[in-house]
């Protein structure tokens, strides 16, 4: 089983680029300003695409009621979420290792994968949370009270995934390399799986 846990193995090491490169990017485009404005979300923190980025999305905000970008130390998740990656990475490296020496079944690189899916889930729906909190909780004091035709004060929330228009703002939200990285990891670990599979057929036959 050594050609499935060597593959084990690397999907899970891919997950360490994470801590190097963004897992997602939202981007601000407008007429006022022909470079679109963008931040880059890592799992540690947010940071601007470009060195004024998050000061100029704070200051469109402001005149909506609409929060702050969070420092990092301001959400719970950019503390949890590198612990969460660092464990899953040794726990699919100590099963890729212990698969190499037939410690531990194939089915295991498929637990790995399952579990990982999980936990996925769940930081996509808290990221969706965050931003739903973060598009609709507005400032009552604000300086600009944007209605819909029923008198409902507008959403601001970006997309999870894809391309929205808010106000005159298109505003686009999608994976970066980190984000990719996470994924091609995963896939590496369910091919794992399936070249483990066939690895222990071979061998009972």
């Amino acid at each position: 089983m050594k050609k499935s846990s060597i593959l084990m193995i690397f999907g899970a090491l891919l997950l360490l680029g994470l801590f190097k490169f963004p897992l997602w990017n939202i981007t601000l485009g407008a007429p006022q300003y022909p470079d679109p404005l963008g931040m880059n979300i890592y799992i540690d923190g947010i940071e601007g695409v470009e060195e004024f980025d998050i000061q100029n999305i704070d200051g469109v905000n402001h005149y909506i009621g609409m929060k702050k970008i969070p420092k990092a130390e301001e959400m719970w998740e950019f503390t949890i979420f590198p612990q969460v990656i660092t464990g899953m990475v040794i726990l699919g490296v100590l099963i890729g290792i212990l698969g190499f020496f037939g410690k531990v079944s194939y089915k295991w690189f498929l637990g790995w994968f399952v579990l990982m899916s999980v936990l996925g889930i769940m930081g996509m729906y808290d990221f969706n949370a965050w931003l739903l909190d973060y598009g609709t909780d507005l400032d009552p004091k604000a300086i600009l009270k944007l209605t819909d035709a029923d008198g409902n004060p507008l959403s601001y929330k970006p997309p999870l995934l894809g391309t929205a228009h808010i106000l005159n703002f298109t505003a686009h939200s999608y994976p970066r390399l980190g984000g990719y990285g996470l994924a091609l990891g995963m896939l590496f670990t369910l091919i794992a799986y399936f070249v483990g599979r066939k690895e222990a057929k071979t061998l009972k036959k």
